[in-house]
């Protein structure tokens, strides 16, 4: 094991990404802000490390992340046991984002995916269902975004085919998220250079 290796690695996945897909970054951060401003909410979901970084986002929302301000309206799809165990059980184990989705889901709400290889079964559904319903859909993958390349609006794909560096650089992005959502959600500006 090399730390400064992996380090490195984070480092240059990072810089790549913000190289090519700062702009449409951006456009996804204000996207979610007009989003949550127009008093719609975020759904969030993913399998594994991703489901853990769901809740981990939407906690920091419906909470706080640096500043104490109004709560903002954001859903984790991995934490109801009841009902993830029973689609799961009764369906199949594809549809228990989708099934959420379409019983919690309205327009002009945005579903965020997280879905390292972009070609998780679930989270294809998920967005499918919610993209039908008239949803944004937001996807953080890996490199190239795999299928749901076709699904996403706004497709933040990671140029890296390492799951921890994807998974690092996705809690970067979420926290940057909330880091920006907490004043342009609430206020509809950023301060002076606070841009991405």
């Amino acid at each position: 094991m090399d730390p400064l290796k992996s380090i490195e690695e984070v480092r240059r996945a990072g810089l790549a990404f913000f190289e090519e897909r700062g702009q449409r970054f951006q456009e996804t951060l204000d996207c979610m802000g007009e989003c949550l401003r127009s008093g719609h909410k975020i759904l969030v979901f993913g399998n594994g490390g991703s489901a853990s970084q769901a809740q981990h986002f939407a906690s920091e929302l419906v909470n706080r992340f640096l500043q104490e301000r109004p709560a903002l309206a954001a859903l984790a799809l991995t934490t109801d046991t009841s009902a993830l165990t029973s689609i799961a059980n009764d369906a199949d184990y594809e549809q228990v984002f989708s099934r959420q989705v379409e019983a919690l889901g309205s327009p002009g709400d945005v579903a965020l995916g997280l879905s390292t290889s972009g070609n998780s079964p679930n989270v294809l559904k998920a967005l499918g269902k919610a993209k039908e319903m008239g949803l944004v859909t937001v996807a953080l993958t890996g490199r190239a975004g795999g299928l749901l390349v076709d699904l996403a609006d706004y497709l933040l794909d990671v140029p890296s085919d390492a799951t921890p560096r994807i998974q690092e650089i996705h809690l970067l992005l979420l926290h940057l998220m909330a880091e920006d959502l907490e004043t342009n959600a609430i206020y509809g500006n950023r301060p002076a250079g606070g841009g991405i």
